[in-house]
């Protein structure tokens, strides 16, 4: 059995003081958010007890599926490479980005300099890539693409939505997982939100195929099915791993996805842990078996 566990969105605090010349455009409006209402709903405290769950669990694998940052600082990313080295090596870790590590232009560079070894495949650089962990393969796309001031969607793109076909027809056999922060659909609410290419990334899995797709973004725990070739592919999100309750969203937490079986028979079971309620505490609050 593999064990690959998944946690999203942590927004980690604190936010470090921006520069003056540093509060320009977009990081406007981000930075009045975060003093007016995200400082209060991200916690580090809750973050680390979070992790500590996770650590005791002993996964095999940690995905991360985006948004470390809050309005891409500059020095909002070295910390956050601290973040994710106390999570594993590279090797043991694997991230994509979210819309608020490119909140500007300048943090897609940012990652790529802080945090690129743990957005790379076994063998290729860029999106979409590749990693072979046990019976899993690991695909990582990037929905990260900096937007207007209040929008907060995410897109592929043609690039790699042309190469996203082959290389899951070249997984075929290992147990697919996709990663990507963007949900591949959205509720009509969240328009200014959404994955603008959603459509495309469906009809791709539509035709090749996956075993589980794996997102944040909307801070929420969410099971929903798309169609496959072969079988209905489950689709999960998470809520963000430090927000405090009682919140706007579901209190924080993560997911263990335990992978068992061949290709054609595969088992996944989902374990969800997190926060119950206004509890302090971490314990488990679901569990679905997947099987396909």
């Amino acid at each position: 059995m593999f064990t690959l566990a998944h946690l999203s969105d942590p927004h980690l605090a604190p936010l470090p003081r921006p520069r003056w010349f540093e509060l320009v455009g977009k990081r406007v409006t981000g930075y009045v958010n975060w003093r007016r209402n995200r400082h209060l709903i991200h916690s580090s405290d809750v973050l680390a007890r979070i992790i500590a769950d996770l650590e005791a669990q002993a996964p095999d694998h940690i995905a991360v599926t985006g948004d470390l940052v809050n309005i891409a600082l500059h020095d909002e990313y070295k910390p956050a490479r601290r973040f994710l080295q106390s999570l594993g090596a590279p090797h043991d870790v694997t991230l994509v980005p979210g819309n608020h590590d490119a909140y500007v232009r300048a943090g897609i560079r940012y990652s790529d300099v802080y945090w690129g070894s743990y957005m790379r495949g076994d063998e290729e650089i860029g999106f979409p890539f590749v990693r072979r962990r046990g019976p899993v393969a690991l695909i990582g796309l990037s929905s990260a693409v900096p937007t207007a001031p209040f929008m907060a969607t995410g897109r592929i793109g043609h690039e790699q939505m042309q190469r996203l076909g082959a290389v899951l027809e070249r997984c075929e056999g290992c147990f697919r997982v996709v990663l990507i922060h963007h949900p591949p659909v959205s509720k009509p609410s969240r328009r200014f939100k959404r994955l603008t290419d959603g459509v495309d990334l469906r009809q791709a899995l539509a035709h090749y195929g996956a075993e589980l797709v794996i997102h944040g973004h909307d801070h929420e725990r969410a099971l929903i099915y798309l169609e496959g070739p072969k079988h209905r592919i489950p689709v999960v999100g998470v809520p963000s791993a430090s927000e405090a309750p009682p919140g706007k969203h579901d209190p924080a937490g993560y997911n263990l996805y335990r992978i068992d079986g061949a290709a054609g028979a595969w088992r996944c079971e989902i374990v969800s842990r997190g926060l119950a309620g206004d509890s302090e505490s971490v314990a488990e609050t679901k569990r679905v078996m997947l099987t396909n």
